[in-house]
């Protein structure tokens, strides 16, 4: 993946380096995507700050994700990406507040950092600091997430219809029936989707919880600062709940889909039972009749033959009325 480092100013152009290699003061964003070697030591030497490597931003330790360094802000998020063709993935991306400017550093490129530019241009107006940048990034990428919750859960409930629906008012399955080991494999992939979006929310909401009560995160008023991330702490608790509710719902479909699996199995088993017991007492009658014994009356009498026939047919017809009288059938 080609290594890039895009400058932004307060007018949302891309600024190109300056001859000296060193920073504008009308940047406010540099966004670092797969960065070369090269490009870290510049934002380390101009910045005054140590950029995490991408095994450190892969750490889970809450004190690796959220810390305080060089009188700036280290804040690690894992984000879902691909949500739109399966399999979806998750990937890390960092996000450093350092006075007034705001250093994003990622090796993926999911959907609210592809489409940034023209929403920029539509959408960025007052984005005069870094910590407004931050805070657009995020109102961006929890309105994405929560667009992908929303199409999850209507997956979840035509998946539901077509499981619960394919009975008719007698009880019994119609002829439209789902594919069952398909949709178990869509069941999955509807829960894969929902757990890492959970686990994408629960980075978010700690991410914003220390930008809340960080002294470093509020540039100009604190206040305001704080607000604003409360305001994006409830919209997240909010996905959570309704998370946490859809991954109940594919738990019971999934129970409920492994069950009519199980009721299908049955019903094979059933009709196979069904039929060796149908056929076993004409399977006794033509075995007696097929011993080789020198004396037996019938083998001399001319209707030998057509009655064992008919008491083989009489006693295969027997047990299926009988089966078919107590509603085993």
């Amino acid at each position: 993946m080609l290594a890039t480092l895009t400058r932004f100013a307060r007018d949302y152009r891309v600024v190109e380096p300056s001859p000296e290699g060193e920073l504008g003061a009308d940047v406010i964003w540099l966004d670092l995507r797969s960065p070369s070697a090269e490009e870290v030591r510049f934002v380390e030497r101009v910045l005054g700050i140590a950029v995490p490597s991408r095994e450190e931003m892969q750490e889970i330790e809450a004190s690796s994700r959220v810390y305080e360094e060089s009188e700036a802000l280290f804040l690690t998020a894992t984000l879902l990406y691909h949500a739109d063709e399966p399999p979806p993935a998750t990937t890390e991306i960092t996000f450093v507040l350092k006075g007034d400017r705001l250093v994003t550093l990622r090796y993926e490129d999911p959907q609210p950092f592809r489409t940034l530019k023209s929403r920029l241009e539509r959408t960025g107006a007052g984005l005069v600091t870094g910590q407004a940048v931050f805070f657009w990034l995020m109102d961006q990428i929890v309105a994405r997430l929560a667009d992908i919750l929303e199409k999850t859960d209507l997956e979840v409930d035509t998946l539901s219809s077509k499981i619960f629906g394919a009975a008719n008012k007698n009880g019994k399955r119609s002829g439209d029936q789902p594919d069952l080991v398909d949709t178990v494999e869509r069941i999955g992939r509807s829960g894969d989707t929902t757990a890492k979006l959970r686990e994408s929310l629960l980075t978010l909401q700690r991410v914003l919880l220390a930008v809340g009560v960080s002294e470093l995160a509020a540039v100009g008023n604190k206040k305001d600062t704080r607000t604003r991330a409360k305001a994006l702490v409830r919209d997240v608790q909010s996905l959570l709940d309704h998370t946490a509710f859809l991954s109940q719902k594919i738990g019971f479909l999934l129970e409920a889909t492994l069950g009519l699996i199980n009721i299908e199995q049955n019903k094979i088993i059933k009709i196979f039972s069904v039929v060796a017991v149908v056929f076993l007492p004409p399977t006794l009658i033509a075995s007696i009749y097929g011993m080789n014994f020198e004396y037996m009356p019938e083998l001399s009498w001319p209707l030998g033959y057509p009655f064992a026939l008919a008491l083989m047919v009489l006693s295969a017809v027997l047990p299926y009325w009988f089966f078919k009288k107590r509603g085993w059938l």
